[in-house]
């Protein structure tokens, strides 16, 4: 197939090439100004950019006329390649590089044609033979920056992930340094780490895991199954979550800080062999009693926290007379007496300490699960 610059007329070089430092010139300035809109950031560089690139386009179309050869070997159009690259990396789409083409196109039909006619009378069949080899040529130079964009989002995309399962990978394993954990964060956009919510999953659900919290979680495929590891935060509220998960197998592990993800994952894991499954989430926090009475060290520790935490902010002695007094009210079935009894203080101090029990732990103490999971955390925590 014939290329269509090789019909253009042999003078096109003659009566361009002087006029080549003002076209370039005036090109790129079009370009700037009709792109100004949507160049956001980097306007300078962008300018320098489209400047050597309009240069570049224009010296090797001249060069092409009256020739079959290809409209961009190699070292020319790495240089396109390039540019949209470097626009991938200022986070901007093709859009910028399409308008900034349409620009030169326009300006190089006026200008060549222009050209020509300063030096003889231009047919018009050389002006269509000329709009149809800057369409071509201009195409092909959409096409190298096109290819130069998808190539570098590819690259960052890949890079993306890498960072996320070294991030998973440094979350599951547990034991590495505070600010290991923080800058592997930090190379996936997070600005810090705290609490995490591990979510385990059907193996065949982690792209789709990846796809739906891409922005707060990150996703670990083991043999059996995934683990996405969720950022604490209003998507890992646990209505959300129910809401989510439903009918996709799911065992929802508890929240904890990341450097507890390893025991968050274990119990979650143990939480979904003792429930059996089933097509709504479970949640590893509506199992902890049985988890702490199957003597898993996590579990206790994690339903103390909760439980106790109320009374954390109480003086160490005063707390130490708070839960003697509520651990001898639940054995006893809240008779004040007995619990005086073998305290050896008077009821009215019972009374005292209960009222005060009840300032901080509320609801709790009429609530049966939260007065057992009371009694087995102080059975396992006192003395």
């Amino acid at each position: 197939m014939t290329a269509p610059w090789q019909r253009l007329p042999e003078d096109l070089s003659t009566a361009m090439r002087p006029r080549l430092p003002a076209a370039v010139q005036a090109i790129a300035e079009a370009v700037t100004e009709a792109t100004a809109g949507l160049v956001k950031t980097g306007t300078a560089k962008f300018e320098r950019d489209a400047r050597a690139a309009v240069q570049v386009a224009l010296e090797r179309f001249v060069d092409l006329a009256g020739t079959d050869e290809p409209a961009l070997p190699p070292r020319f159009r790495e240089v396109f390649v390039a540019l949209g690259a470097a626009e991938a990396r200022e986070h901007r789409g093709p859009e910028v590089l399409l308008a900034a083409l349409r620009v030169a196109s326009r300006l190089m039909l006026r200008m060549a044609s222009g050209a020509l006619a300063e030096l003889r009378p231009v047919g018009l069949d050389e002006l269509i033979d000329l709009s149809d080899a800057i369409s071509a040529y201009v195409d092909e130079l959409a096409t190298a920056c096109t290819d130069g964009l998808a190539l570098q989002l590819r690259e960052q995309a890949g890079e993306g992930e890498r960072r996320r399962r070294q991030l998973a990978d440094l979350l599951l394993r547990g034991g590495a340094p505070a600010g290991v954990v923080l800058t592997a964060a930090a190379g996936i956009g997070w600005s810090g780490i705290d609490a995490i919510v591990p979510v385990l999953l059907p193996a065949e659900q982690a792209r789709d895991a990846r796809f739906r919290y891409g922005a707060d979680g990150v996703v670990a495929e083991r043999d059996r199954d995934a683990v996405l590891l969720l950022r604490a935060g209003p998507r890992a509220q646990r209505a959300e979550l129910a809401e989510a998960f439903r009918g996709r197998g799911a065992v929802v592990g508890p929240t904890l800080g990341w450097a507890q993800v390893p025991a968050a994952v274990r119990l979650a894991e143990v939480t979904g062999a003792l429930a059996g499954g089933g097509p709504d989430p479970i949640f590893a926090d509506d199992h902890f009693a049985d988890l702490a009475l199957r003597g898993e060290p996590g579990a206790l520790e994690v339903l103390s926290a909760r439980r106790l935490a109320p009374l954390a902010a109480v003086r160490p002695s005063q707390r130490d007379a708070l839960l003697a007094t509520l651990q001898s009210w639940l054995l006893h079935w809240g008779s004040r007496t007995a619990v005086a009894a073998e305290l050896f203080v008077h009821p009215q101090t019972v009374s005292y300490r209960l009222k005060r029990l009840r300032e901080l732990l509320g609801d709790d103490l009429d609530d049966p699960s939260a007065r057992f999971e009371l009694l087995l955390v102080l059975a396992f925590t006192r003395p």
